[in-house]
């Protein structure tokens, strides 16, 4: 479905932040990535739709090869890729259910999407979206009204109308206090089963990363170190990832 080949990306300043990376991702999958800060992460999601532009190597999303392609067709492409933001990305003056349909502004043309003009079959779409995410009570609310896990929901909604077949999800929790971080996880990958969708997820907290995704990738300093299950993450493969630590440890009393 997904399938990174040799991908590299090296900045400017010499700094290389992803080093040949393999990896596919099956249809369906959710997939949570961890590792330390700096390790690449949010790079590898990036690299992928193009947000940030690979060095070498290549991405592939159902056999088409996403670095290789012009502006106008890769704007195509990206339809398939619902991004999901840390911090989430929406236009603040306008209301929830405006920020929701600028999911479809690749499918409109200029001028409905400049007046802000959908067709009815996107409004009911948007609807249906915001009751499944708990905010269609707040359809008319600006976005500077909201919550950090209400505006989260909107960004969810925002993605899934795309009707895209791999999500990119970048570090979807870390403003959030824990209760509504289990609720934005819980949220996502039920989503993701009701819609057969594969997702990559970007996340620092292992717990809900062991909790939620059937499979954990982490990275160190651009390189794959861990790809496998959850329940083998065991601190000797935290260490690995993440450098030496006391993973057993608990509070004294």
């Amino acid at each position: 479905m997904l399938r990174l080949e040799k991908l590299v990306k090296t900045y400017k300043t010499g700094d290389q932040a992803l080093k040949a990376v393999d990896l596919n991702v099956p249809e369906g999958q959710v997939m949570a990535l961890i590792g330390p800060s700096g390790a690449g992460k949010s790079t590898l999601i990036r690299c992928i739709n193009r947000l940030v532009e690979p060095t070498s190597g290549k991405v592939y999303l159902s056999n088409v090869e996403l670095t290789g392609l012009s502006t106008g067709v890769l704007r195509r492409e990206r339809r398939r890729m619902g991004m999901i933001f840390q911090e989430y990305a929406l236009v603040e003056r306008l209301t929830v259910m405006e920020n929701v349909l600028s999911g479809r502004l690749g499918y409109v043309g200029f001028w409905r999407s400049f007046l802000r003009k959908f067709p009815q079959s996107d409004i009911n779409a948007a609807f249906g979206l915001l009751e499944k995410v708990g905010l269609d009570t707040m359809v008319n609310k600006r976005a500077d009204e909201l919550s950090g896990g209400q505006r989260q929901r909107v960004g969810i909604a925002r993605a899934l109308i795309q009707k895209p077949d791999i999500l990119l999800v970048d570090e979807p929790t870390a403003s959030l206090d824990p209760k509504t971080s289990r609720q934005i996880m819980r949220l996502i990958t039920e989503l993701c089963e009701e819609n057969q969708l594969a997702a990559i997820i970007n996340i620092h907290d292992v717990a809900l990363a062991q909790m939620y995704a059937e499979r954990i990738v982490g990275l160190r300093e651009g390189i794959i170190v861990y790809d496998g299950s959850p329940d083998d993450l065991k601190p000797d493969i935290l260490t690995e990832i993440y450098g030496k630590e006391d993973w057993t440890a608990v509070r004294k009393r």
